[in-house]
Parts: C-alpha cells; sequence; structure tokens
C-alpha cells in the first residue's frame, strides 16, 4: 500500500512542480503586488501595504477628497463579458453546425475539413487582425463588395466599433468550438440516432433530443474554451476595436504599461481570475445538475 502511495506521489511530483511554479507562484505573487502602495515613479513600493487598488475599484475620490461611488470599472467588466457572452453564442451558432457537417463526411474528407479549420493557427494572431482592418475598412474589400452590389450606397464605417472587435473575436475563437464539438459529436453512437429515427422522430427532433443532449460535454468546453480567452483578449478590441470599445485585457496592459499602476493592474487580473474560476464552477454545478436530473 505505501509503494503504491509512493508511485503515485513520484508520478504527480513533475506535474506538481509545474503547477506550483508557473500557477500557483505567479498568482500568489500578483496578490501580493496587488495589496502594495504604487511608486513614487510607477510600478510598486515594496513592503508597503495598502488596500487602495482594490477601493480604486469601485470608488474614487472627487474634487473635495471625499470618496464617492465609480462604476466606470464595472461597466468594463460587464462589457468584456457581454462581447465574450456573445462571441460565444455566435462561434457556437457557426461552429455546431459546422460540426455537424464534418460528421457527415468521409475520413478522408472530414481530415481535410480539420486541416481547414486549424489552418488560420499556423498564422500569428497579430497578422490576422490587420487582415481584418483591410477587410473591414472603409474602402475595403467588404466594402466595395456591399458597394458594388447595391446592398450598401455609403461606407460600412464599421472598423473601430464594437462590431469589428466581435468579428475578429468570433473568427479567431471559432477553431476553439468547431474542435471539441466535433469530437463530442464523432463519440456518439449511429445506432442511437437510427433508433430515434425508426421510433418516427424526425430530423429536428433528433437533433435537440438525442444529438445536442450527447454532445453538451464538447458543447460546454467549446463555450469554455471561447469564453475564458475571449474574456481577457487583447489584440483584437486594441486592433479592431480602436480602444473605443475597451476591454478588461486592455484595462489590464494599460495599468503595467502606460500608467505604470503595478498594484491596480495585478488587483484587476486578481479580480477577473477570481471571476472566471466562478463562473467555470458554477457552470460545473449546473452541469452536475443537469446530468443527475432524469
Amino acid at each position: 500500500m505505501i509503494g503504491q502511495r509512493t508511485h503515485k506521489i513520484v508520478q504527480t511530483a513533475p506535474t506538481m512542480v509545474f503547477l506550483a511554479v508557473f500557477m500557483i507562484a505567479p498568482l500568489v505573487l500578483m496578490a501580493y503586488v496587488s495589496v502594495l502602495e504604487r511608486g513614487a515613479f510607477g510600478g510598486v513600493a515594496w513592503g508597503k501595504l495598502t488596500g487602495v487598488a482594490y477601493e480604486k475599484l469601485l470608488m474614487e475620490h472627487d474634487l473635495l477628497g471625499n470618496l464617492v461611488f465609480n462604476g466606470d470599472y464595472i461597466s468594463i467588466f460587464a462589457r468584456s463579458f457581454e462581447l465574450a457572452a456573445i462571441t460565444s453564442a455566435l462561434t457556437l451558432a457557426v461552429g455546431l453546425p459546422t460540426a455537424l457537417y464534418m460528421t457527415t463526411l468521409a475520413p478522408r474528407r472530414a481530415t481535410m475539413m480539420l486541416f481547414l479549420v486549424t489552418l488560420p493557427f499556423w498564422t500569428n494572431l497579430l497578422v490576422r487582425n490587420f487582415a481584418w482592418i483591410l477587410i473591414l475598412r472603409n474602402g475595403g474589400q467588404l466594402d466595395r463588395f456591399l458597394q458594388g452590389t447595391g446592398l450598401t450606397r455609403g461606407p460600412l464605417d464599421i472598423l473601430y466599433t464594437p462590431v469589428a472587435t466581435g468579428i475578429g473575436l468570433t473568427y479567431s475563437f471559432l477553431p476553439f468550438m468547431i474542435l471539441p464539438v466535433y469530437v463530442a459529436l464523432q463519440r456518439i453512437d449511429p445506432r442511437l440516432i437510427e433508433a430515434a429515427f425508426d421510433l418516427g422522430a424526425d430530423r429536428l427532433r433528433v437533433l435537440t433530443r438525442v444529438v445536442i443532449p450527447l454532445a453538451a460535454p464538447g458543447i460546454a468546453a467549446g463555450v469554455v474554451l471561447v469564453f475564458v480567452p475571449c474574456l481577457g483578449a487583447y489584440v483584437s478590441p486594441e486592433l479592431l476595436g480602436g480602444g473605443k470599445s475597451l476591454m478588461i485585457g486592455n484595462l489590464i496592459e494599460a495599468q503595467f504599461g502606460a500608467s505604470r499602476n503595478w498594484p491596480f493592474g495585478a488587483a484587476l487580473a486578481l479580480v477577473l481570475v477570481g471571476v472566471l474560476l466562478l463562473s467555470l464552477a458554477l457552470l460545473s454545478r449546473l452541469q452536475r445538475r443537469t446530468r443527475r436530473t432524469p
């Protein structure tokens, strides 16, 4: 018995050391920096503990020096969650039919489709977003096509708006939705679908009563893989949003960059991590309840 425990400890030790060094230690350091005082010339004043960074999330000093409520940062968090949720919904709306179509293909064609889905990963994310700038700008390919077909009469004026940011995020994270959903659909036993058709179910009922419930773990994984990185996205909001749709990732970067307010940046990042962990915990609990429900 002792030998088996020792063997398990030896097997898991590299993973635990990796998690401790590259995940837990940075989080602890970030938590420590968030309660430090800002340095006179930026950065942090080591050893001077304070809670000003967390106070700044909700409060600010008015002209008389009184603390008043400030909801600007809450609105940025809300905007980030809204855009991440919309992006997750759009990627699901596109990714689920795509994954369903891929399951109907022959193995060779399905492999080709997988190659095409993962092809954008071969190009740097920065280059892909610059490509979208060329497409979405006034006088770009999309603008000229719409005006040439008579669908629009004037310039689109879509670049540097939340719409452009949403397009860039949807494009960037779409493969993260397609791949887990496709894997989940591939694992469904075809005999279950055949049995549903034999019992008189039409295609819509088979899709909603059999396919989607069985693919729910893959859909949930895809939503998490899209929602979590989208919430802290920086490149697409910065380039396609033009700073007009500020998200939490851009705000954190500004605190560690131009503002040099490291404690506030660490506090923002820590709150973001906490909110994400809470969201994942609630999602996991909801999934457990759904599985228990007959």
